[in-house]
């Protein structure tokens, strides 16, 4: 029964960043690729490659030059994460399944589904434990804003 409301939770806020109404007719392929509009962009996190990250494999959406305002991942947490931070990037993690906690600046606050976390700049973090989390990045993601201690 958790996943209709995870389900739905991340259909609402996909919706809200990439500017499409629930219930409009998205007619066309819906390939791993990020599918590019006037106004607007469409990605299937389910369908992107995964990429090894600090965390452990993430699927970025919208991760390209042409947007710099924000970008949308499907991580999967491995259990030795590494701590890091960004100097410029605010992240936003929602997790989805699985238990475990958060380290943030060397304090350990435990996590369920649906907890939702505000790492700012600055922060040392990494998740611990068996998660699949979202995570929102603003602005866009920028593989040059990771810094390991």
């Amino acid at each position: 029964m958790q996943r209709l409301p995870t389900f739905m939770a991340g259909l609402i806020i996909g919706c809200i960043i990439t500017g499409v109404t629930i219930g409009q007719n998205l007619s066309g392929p819906t390939a791993a690729a990020v599918t590019k509009a006037k106004n607007y962009m469409v990605a299937q996190l389910d369908e992107i490659a995964p990429v090894p990250c600090p965390c452990g494999f993430s699927r970025r959406a919208f991760a390209c030059p042409e947007n710099p305002v924000a970008t949308i991942h499907l991580v999967n947490i491995k259990t030795d994460s590494q701590v890091h931070y960004h100097k410029k990037m605010t992240e936003l993690y929602l997790v989805l399944d699985g238990t475990g906690h958060m380290e943030l600046d060397g304090e350990s606050i435990p996590i369920k589904p649906m907890s939702t976390i505000l790492i700012k700049p600055g922060c040392r973090h990494r998740a611990v434990g068996q998660l699949n989390i979202i995570n929102f990045c603003l602005p866009a993601f920028d593989p040059k804003d990771e810094w390991f201690d």
